[in-house]
C-alpha cells in the first residue's frame, strides 16, 4: 500500500482502520523526512573558474559536480575516487584529449556524464551499469566511440557521439538498446555507408553537420527511417541539383519520422522542392524549417522552367496527406527573379491544420479558392498589408490568426478578414469594427493605441493583451465596458502618473486584480520626476485629485484667514496705528517739499492754539504740557501767555464748545483765509477728547457753513485723533510735534527756552485726523 500510494497518510485511509491512524501519522512524518533527505542534493559548481585540473577540495558527499567551461586537459581515477555519492558530472567545454571510463569505476551511482565539446580523439571503455546519460558529442573522434561495454548499459537513455566516418557496423553494440535520444555531430565528415543509421533504435535523432561542408542526403533518408523525431542542422549543398540523389521507393516505404526539423538550410530552390515532395508523401505530420535560404543560378531563373514543378507540387499538397503542420521560420530568398504568385497559391491550398510562415519578408498571401482546413495561421514578422484576406470567405475552420509585426494600419479592414486581431501600427479602434461576439482572447501588443479599446464589439472578450503601446492614462471605464474580462495584460506602456491613472487603478482593485504582470511591468514614464516609479508606489491624495473639493477647501481656508486677520486688527486696533503711521509719512513728505525760504525762516513760535474757554482745562493740562516738554518740544503761542503768533500754523481743538464760540469762529476765519488765499498749508485740527467721547469720528458739519472750502479740505484729509487709550497717547503727541515742528529764530529764544530739547528742522503742515 505504501509503495502504491507513496503516501503513508493516504495508505492509512486506504486500510480504513482507526486503530492505525496515529502510527500511520508517525510513519508519514518519518517518510517525509526521508524523502527530504533523498531529494536534497549536494551540488558543487566550479563552472567557468578557468581551472586546469580537478579541484582537490570537493565536498565528500557531493551528488552534482559541474566542472564545465574550464581548461582541464586530463582526468584520473584519484580525482573522483573520494566522491562515492557522485551522480551527475559535467566536464563539457574543456580541453580533455583522452577519456578512460575506468576513472569512474568507483562512482557506482554515476548516472549523468557529459564530456561534450572537448578534444577527445580516443576513449577506453569500462562498464558503468547505472549510466543513463552519456554525451561524447562535439569531439574529434575519427570513428564512433561505441565500445562493446556500451551494450551492457541497459539504463542508457541519452547517447551523444561524434565522428568523421560512419559504417554500418559502428552501432552493432547498441542496436538492442531502447534509446530515447541520440545526437551525432559529424564535423569534417568524409564517409557514410548507406543504411548505417537504421541500426539504431531511438525515438529522437539529432544530427549536426559542419556549417561549411556539403550535406550527405542519404543521411536524411536513413534518419527518417530510423527515428520518430528527426532534427538535422546545417543542410548545405553547393553542387547543382543535377547531382542530388533521389531516395528509392523501398526506402520511402520505411520512413517512420512524424516530426521533422531542418535547421540552417541553404539549398537550391529545385532541391528544396524535391525534399518537400518527399516529405509530403511520407508519414511526417509536423515539418519545421528554420533559417532557410533558397537560391538558384541566374541562367536558370526562368518562371516557365519552374512553373510545371510548382503546379505539380500544388496538386500534391492539395490532396489529403499525413502533414498537419508546416512551420517556416526566418526565410530568405536569394533568387534574382521568381514568380511568387505560384508559391503563394501553393501555400494557400495546403490541406493542413496549422501554417506558420515567420520572418520571411512575405508581402502577400492569397485567399484559398475553396473551403480551407486551416485552424491555425501565424504570419508574424512579415510585410503583409491591409489587403490580406479581404473578402475571404473560405477560412471557415480558422480559430487562431497571429499577424504580429506586419504593416497593417486599418483595424477595420483587419477585423473583417477573420476573427482575430494582429499587432502592428494600429492607432485606434473605430466604431465601425465588425462585432466579434465569440472572440475570447485579443492580442493588440506592440501597436500605437493610446487607450484601452473597450469591449463594445467584443462582448465575450476574456483576455486582452495591449502591452507595448502608447497608453498614458487608461480609461477608468474599461472594466465597466468589459464585464467578461478575466485578464488584462497592459504592462510596458509609457504610463503618466496622474489623477486619471489613479482612478483606473482604483477601479482595477475593485474588479478583483485582473492586471497581468503586476507590479513589475507597470512603471511610470511621465512626469520625469516620477519616471521609473512602479504604479503600486504611486499615490495622490483625494484633495489633490478632486477639483471641487480643492476649491471649497481653498475658499474655506481663505475665509478663515480673513476672519482671523480682521479679528486681530480689531482686537489690536491696527487701523488706528496705520492711520497714525500714514500721518507721519505724509508729514515727512510735505516737509521735504516745502520751499527752502520757508525752511530758513526764523520764528519764535511753532503754532498758535485756538480753543474754547470751556476746553481750556484740557488744553492747559494735557495739550500744552505734552507739546512743550521733552525731546522735540514745541513752542506754542497762547493768547493768555503770548499772543504774538509766529509762522502761521494754527492748532484748532475742535469740540462742541469750539463750534459755539464766536471768538473761535473769528480765529478759524483768519486761518481759513490764510490757508486758501496765501496757499499756506498750516492748519491742524484736533477733535477734543470730549467730542470724541460723544460722537467719533469728527463730523464735518460742525464747521460753520461759510467755511465751505475748509469743509472740502476736511473731506480730503484726515484728522489727528485724540486717543481714549492712554497707551496710544505717546504716539499721538509724537505725531503732533512732528506736524508743527519748525526752526525758530535763535534771537528770540530765552535761556530758559534754550534748555528745551532741539526742535525738528522739518516743517510740516498737515491737516491730520
Amino acid at each position: 500500500c505504501l509503495l502504491a500510494s507513496k503516501s503513508p497518510l493516504r495508505c492509512c485511509f486506504m486500510v480504513g482502520s482507526k486503530i492505525y491512524i496515529f502510527p500511520c501519522m508517525f510513519l508519514s512524518i518519518l517518510w517525509n523526512n526521508i524523502q527530504t533527505t533523498v531529494e536534497h542534493k549536494i551540488t558543487a559548481n566550479y563552472s567557468g573558474h578557468l581551472l586546469t585540473e580537478v579541484p582537490k577540495n570537493i565536498p565528500l558527499h557531493t551528488h552534482i559536480l559541474d566542472l564545465s567551461h574550464n581548461r582541464i586537459s586530463e582526468i584520473n581515477k584519484l580525482e573522483f575516487i573520494t566522491l562515492p555519492d557522485l551522480q551527475v558530472l559535467n566536464l563539457s567545454h574543456n580541453l580533455i584529449t583522452e577519456l578512460d571510463f575506468s576513472v569512474f569505476i568507483l562512482n557506482q551511482d554515476l548516472e549523468y556524464l557529459d564530456v561534450s565539446h572537448n578534444n577527445l580523439w580516443t576513449a577506453y571503455c569500462q562498464m558503468l551499469a547505472r549510466l543513463r546519460h552519456l554525451d561524447l558529442s562535439f569531439n574529434k573522434f575519427t570513428t564512433l566511440p561505441v565500445c562493446q561495454e556500451f551494450g551492457t548499459m541497459f539504463h542508457l537513455e541519452y547517447l551523444g557521439l561524434s565522428a568523421t566516418m560512419i559504417r554500418r557496423s559502428d552501432f552493432r553494440y547498441v542496436a538492442h538498446l531502447q534509446l530515447n535520444t541520440v545526437i551525432l555531430t559529424l564535423e569534417d565528415f568524409s564517409l557514410y555507408e548507406t543504411l548505417s543509421l537504421t541500426a539504431l533504435n531511438t525515438r529522437n535523432l539529432h544530427i549536426v553537420f559542419a556549417a561549411n561542408q556539403n550535406f550527405i542526403f542519404p543521411i536524411l533518408y536513413d534518419g527518417m527511417s530510423t527515428s520518430q523525431n528527426l532534427k538535422i542542422v546545417n543542410l548545405k549543398y553547393t553542387l547543382s541539383h543535377k547531382y542530388f540523389p533521389s531516395p528509392s521507393l523501398e526506402l520511402l516505404k520505411k520512413i517512420k519520422t512524424t516530426d521533422l526539423m531542418l535547421d540552417s538550410v541553404d539549398l537550391e530552390w529545385t532541391i528544396i522542392l524535391q525534399i518537400f515532395l518527399l516529405i509530403w508523401d511520407s508519414p511526417v505530420e509536423h515539418l519545421t524549417v528554420r533559417n532557410l535560404i533558397f537560391r538558384g543560378p541566374v541562367v536558370e531563373m526562368n518562371e516557365y522552367k519552374y512553373a510545371p514543378v510548382l503546379r505539380s507540387l500544388e496538386q500534391v499538397l492539395s490532396l489529403g496527406a499525413s502533414m498537419k503542420a508546416l512551420t517556416l521560420e526566418r526565410v530568405r530568398n536569394k533568387l534574382y527573379y521568381f514568380n511568387q504568385h505560384i508559391l503563394y497559391r501553393m501555400f494557400s491550398e495546403m490541406n493542413i491544420d496549422s501554417l506558420t510562415i515567420y520572418d520571411a519578408c512575405m508581402p502577400h498571401m492569397l485567399c484559398p479558392e475553396k473551403a480551407s482546413s486551416f485552424q491555425y495561421i501565424n504570419f508574424s514578422r512579415n510585410a503583409l498589408t491591409d489587403e490580406l484576406f479581404q473578402n475571404c470567405s473560405t477560412l471557415l475552420n480558422l480559430e487562431l490568426l497571429i499577424l504580429r509585426r506586419n504593416k497593417f494600419k486599418s483595424l477595420s479592414k483587419v477585423s473583417l478578414m477573420t476573427s482575430a486581431l494582429p499587432n502592428n501600427q494600429i492607432a485606434s479602434i473605430p466604431k465601425g469594427i465588425a462585432e466579434l461576439q465569440s472572440l475570447q482572447e485579443l492580442n493588440l501588443a506592440s501597436n500605437r493605441l493610446a487607450d484601452l479599446p473597450g469591449c463594445g464589439a467584443f462582448t465575450g472578450l476574456e483576455i486582452l493583451n495591449i502591452e507595448r503601446n502608447l497608453i498614458l492614462t487608461p480609461s477608468a471605464h474599461f472594466f465597466e465596458s468589459c464585464p467578461s474580462m478575466k485578464e488584462l495584460q497592459a504592462g510596458q506602456n509609457p504610463f503618466k502618473c496622474s489623477c486619471e491613472l489613479q482612478d483606473f487603478l482604483r477601479l482595477e482593485r475593485q474588479s478583483g486584480g485582473k492586471l497581468s504582470g503586476w507590479p513589475a511591468a507597470y512603471v511610470c514614464k511621465y512626469p520625469e520626476d516620477l519616471s521609473g516609479t512602479q504604479l503600486k508606489d504611486f499615490h495622490l491624495t483625494e484633495l489633490a485629485c478632486n477639483t471641487t473639493l480643492l476649491l471649497v477647501t481653498a475658499l474655506l481656508v481663505t475665509l478663515v484667514l480673513v476672519a482671523v486677520v480682521a479679528f486681530l486688527c480689531i482686537y489690536l486696533d491696527v487701523p488706528w496705528y496705520v492711520r497714525m503711521l500714514w500721518q507721519w509719512t505724509q508729514t515727512k513728505r510735505r516737509a521735504w517739499h516745502d520751499c527752502p525760504e520757508e525752511r530758513e525762516t526764523a520764528l519764535q513760535f511753532h503754532a498758535f492754539i485756538s480753543y474754547s474757554e470751556r476746553d481750556s482745562l484740557w488744553v492747559k493740562n494735557e495739550l500744552i504740557p505734552n507739546l512743550e516738554k521733552g525731546e522735540g518740544s514745541i513752542r506754542l503761542c497762547q493768547h493768555e501767555r503770548n499772543f504774538i503768533p509766529g509762522k502761521s500754523i494754527s492748532i484748532f481743538v475742535l469740540s462742541p464748545n469750539f463750534v459755539q464760540s464766536e471768538w473761535c469762529h473769528y480765529e478759524l476765519y483768519f486761518a481759513h483765509h490764510k490757508l486758501f488765499s496765501e496757499n499756506f498749508n498750516s492748519l491742524i485740527l484736533i477733535p477734543s477728547f470730549l467730542f470724541m467721547l460723544e460722537k467719533p469720528p469728527f463730523p464735518s458739519y460742525v464747521i460753520p457753513a461759510r467755511y465751505h472750502k475748509l469743509k472740502v479740505l476736511m473731506a480730503k484729509r484726515t484728522y489727528l485723533e485724540w486717543p481714549k487709550e492712554r497707551s496710544k497717547r505717546a504716539l499721538f503727541w509724537a505725531n503732533l510735534r512732528a506736524a508743527i515742528s519748525i526752526k525758530l529764530q535763535p534771537s528770540f529764544e530765552t535761556d530758559e527756552e534754550q534748555s528745551d530739547a532741539t526742535l525738528s528742522s522739518s516743517i510740516t503742515q498737515p491737516l491730520i485726523k
